[in-house]
C-alpha cells in the first residue's frame, strides 16, 4: 500500500510537474521501489518516442491551418466529452501527419533516384570507355549481357529512324545490376537503364511521359517486370520516340 500513494504521482514526476520536495522525495523512492522505478522508466520511454514521432512526422503549414479553421468553427454539440473531441482531433493531426510524412519520404526518393541516374548518364559520357561493348547492331549488344545480368531484355531496330545505337555496358543502381545501352541522336547522348521492377528501392508510377530537369530529359516506363529508364540532354520529343521504340511489339 505504501506505493499507492506515489503511483498517482508518477505522471506528475514524469512530467516534471511536482514540487522540488516531493520530486526528491519520489526519486529516493524509486531507488528502493522497483515496482515504481520500472512505471516510471516506461512513461518516460513512451512520453520520448511520442517526442520523436513529433519530430519526424511534422504537419505542412496547409495542414495544421485547415486544423485550426475546423477546430475554430462552432460544432454542434453531439453529447461526446471534450478530451473525447480533442483526442479524436489529435488523432486526425497524427495520421495526417505520418501521410504528409511518407509522401513527401516518397518524393525524395525518387528525385534521388534520377539524379543518380544522371549523375551516372553523366559519368559514363565523361568517361574515355563509355562502353563495353561497341555496336550498332541490337543483335550483338543483346547477347553480350547474357550472364552479366540477371534478366533478359530486347533492343527495337533503330535502323531507320533518327536514332542509332553505340553500345551498352552493365551498371548498378543501389547495388542492383542493370543494363546501360547508349543511343545517339543528332548530336545527342542517351541512356536507357534497365532494372529489375521489383529490386528497385523505391516504388514508381507505371509510365512517366518525358520530362525536362535542369538541362536533362528523363523518362521511365514499366514492361514486362523491367523497369526502364530514359536520360539524355536530348529534347523530351527525342527521349519520348526513342521510349516509343522500346514499348513498340513490333520494333
Amino acid at each position: 500500500m505504501a506505493c499507492e500513494s506515489w503511483k498517482t504521482k508518477i505522471e506528475s514526476y514524469v512530467d516534471d510537474e511536482l514540487p522540488p520536495d516531493q520530486t526528491q522525495a519520489f526519486a529516493t523512492h524509486v531507488r528502493t521501489c522497483a515496482a515504481c522505478a520500472a512505471d516510471a522508466l516506461a512513461r518516460a520511454q513512451t512520453k520520448r518516442s511520442i517526442q520523436v514521432a513529433g519530430r519526424r512526422f511534422t504537419a505542412s503549414p496547409e495542414f495544421r491551418k485547415q486544423i485550426q479553421e475546423r477546430i475554430s468553427k462552432p460544432q454542434p454539440t453531439l453529447g461526446f466529452p471534450l478530451w473525447v473531441i480533442a483526442s479524436a482531433v489529435l488523432a486526425s493531426l497524427l495520421v495526417g501527419s505520418v501521410g504528409v510524412s511518407y509522401l513527401g519520404r516518397r518524393r525524395e526518393q525518387r528525385r534521388e533516384l534520377y539524379s543518380e541516374l544522371v549523375d551516372q548518364h553523366v559519368s559514363t559520357m565523361a568517361s574515355s570507355s563509355p562502353v563495353d561493348v561497341v555496336s550498332s547492331d541490337r543483335h550483338t549488344v543483346k547477347p553480350w549481357f547474357q550472364g552479366k545480368i540477371p534478366f533478359a531484355f530486347d533492343l527495337p531496330e533503330v535502323q531507320n529512324s533518327d536514332f542509332s545505337l553505340i553500345g551498352g555496358r552493365v551498371t548498378y543502381l543501389d547495388q542492383i545490376p542493370g543494363a546501360q545501352l547508349i543511343y545517339a541522336v543528332r548530336k545527342h547522348r542517351i541512356s536507357v537503364f534497365i532494372f529489375p521492377e521489383n529490386a528497385l528501392p523505391v516504388r514508381l508510377e507505371r509510365n512517366r511521359g518525358a520530362r525536362k530537369q535542369a538541362s536533362f530529359s528523363t523518362e521511365t516506363w514499366s514492361q514486362g517486370g523491367l523497369r526502364y529508364f530514359a536520360v539524355g540532354d536530348a529534347s523530351t520529343a527525342d527521349i519520348d520516340a526513342l521510349a516509343h521504340l522500346f514499348k513498340s511489339p513490333n520494333s
